[in-house]
């Protein structure tokens, strides 16, 4: 009989296991996100994970690569081809326009979901990610723009960032489109231009000023000290809203062509991890895909995987405090039902307990409790169910206290 091979145990690559710890950081990040958004008047939207592969083939040529490379597209049992969703803003932008009318506007959103693209695994980014997604629908005001990059700021300010830890770059798609038209330079050009500007921090400088030659683009019309009004307009709400590391930087573009406007990206300033955290802007077409009558958006996106490593370099990744406040140890078989008791008795106060069925050594269960960073034990024994007293200890301290079986759920409610 041929030998059975044995499954490997490593996940597939590019996504990530969530062990306790893991999934504890991976809450922390999304519930900061969600009270953030939240705070700002914004509603949660949530939809399939698969989407028709034509959702995203439409979007035109600039989606080529993420379509023909990226994407995780297949045909189902009913031979329908379906993706993976690789991004979450054309979701969104059918969901509005298949409501438009029913909607009040403008329309403030968000969403988390995971997102899946097939790209080569870096630090950064994975095939597998939970991103934020904040947009507006239905305004034409700059304070719209001005908004969701406050929303933004809120965010990075909440994971504990001040404003010299990263800076909001703000660029603007209709002073790219004067350059083009200025300089009359062709589709083909526009986009080469669109292009080099995105890549910028990735090539030499000599190579980036020998390529904007080469279009005719002299280095005063990309003057970072003259903000285009849009712009200007915008880092003054800004300002309003008491956000002060925002600036006007022509090189963001961003890499869609589907974005209209003002767009943005926000930086971390750590040696580190020099690089985008975010980024989003304008897209005033791109329901229009489904509906005569394009409703404007304007929005961002954070990933978690970007976060988490900000949250690294800066110091900023919380401790792993696990829920459960309480492990029940059990002195031997006979007490277990007391045990039992006991911790339903927490329970329905509001204690989160975990409890041991006494099948090991005490001394194996108090490392268990240790091993689950669980900050107080409980021993259940003979002398406990006589006395209705119970000994608490602090595992990090060893401190003890003795408190009655009605004491401790008013004890566990109060500490830390």
């Amino acid at each position: 009989m041929a030998k059975k091979e044995r499954l490997t145990t490593e996940s597939y690559k590019g996504v990530r296991d969530f062990y306790p710890q893991e999934q504890a950081l991976m809450n922390y990040i999304l519930l900061t996100m969600r009270g953030v958004a939240e705070r700002f008047g914004y509603e949660e939207y949530h939809a399939s994970i698969l989407e028709p592969a034509e959702l995203y083939k439409a979007k035109g040529s600039e989606n080529e690569e993420i379509i023909n490379d990226q994407t995780y597209t297949f045909l189902d049992r009913g031979g329908r081809e379906v993706t993976l969703r690789p991004e979450m803003t054309p979701t969104v932008a059918r969901m509005v326009a298949a409501r438009r009318r029913e909607m009040g506007y403008p329309l403030r959103w968000y969403s988390i979901p995971n997102l899946f693209r097939y790209e080569r695994s870096q630090r950064g980014r994975l095939r597998e990610h939970w991103q934020l997604n904040v947009d507006i629908f239905g305004s034409n005001s700059l304070a719209s723009d001005a908004e969701v990059i406050a929303v933004a700021h809120g965010v990075m300010k909440a994971f504990g960032a001040t404003d010299s830890d990263f800076l909001i770059k703000v660029g603007s798609r209709n002073f790219l489109d004067s350059i083009v038209q200025t300089l009359n330079l062709s589709g083909e050009d526009a986009k080469k231009l669109r292009g080099l500007l995105d890549r910028k921090d990735k090539i030499s400088n000599e190579d980036f000023q020998s390529d904007m030659q080469a279009l005719g683009v002299a280095a005063e019309m990309l003057s970072p000290e003259a903000p285009p009004p849009d712009v200007a307009e915008v880092l003054g709400l800004l300002r309003e809203m008491g956000v002060e590391n925002a600036v006007f930087d022509p090189s963001i573009v961003r890499g869609f062509d589907y974005y209209t406007g003002v767009v943005f990206e926000v930086f971390d300033t750590h040696p580190d991890n020099n690089r985008a955290l975010l980024g989003g802007g304008r897209y005033d077409n791109l329901t229009a895909l489904f509906d005569t009558e394009p409703v404007v958006g304007v929005g961002f996106g954070m990933g978690d995987v970007t976060v988490r490593d900000f949250l690294a370099v800066r110091g900023l990744l919380p401790e792993y405090l696990p829920r459960t406040k309480v492990y029940i140890a059990v002195a031997g078989a006979p007490f277990v039902k007391d045990a039992i008791h006991l911790s339903t008795a927490l329970r329905k106060e509001n204690v989160a307990s975990a409890l041991d069925f006494g099948e090991k050594k005490l001394s194996d269960q108090i490392k268990t409790a240790s091993k689950h960073k669980i900050p107080y034990l409980i021993v259940v024994g003979e002398n406990e169910v006589k006395s209705g007293e119970y000994t608490v200890k602090d595992l990090e301290t060893g401190d003890e206290k003795k408190l009655s079986k009605t004491e401790l759920a008013s004890f566990f409610l109060h500490v830390n």
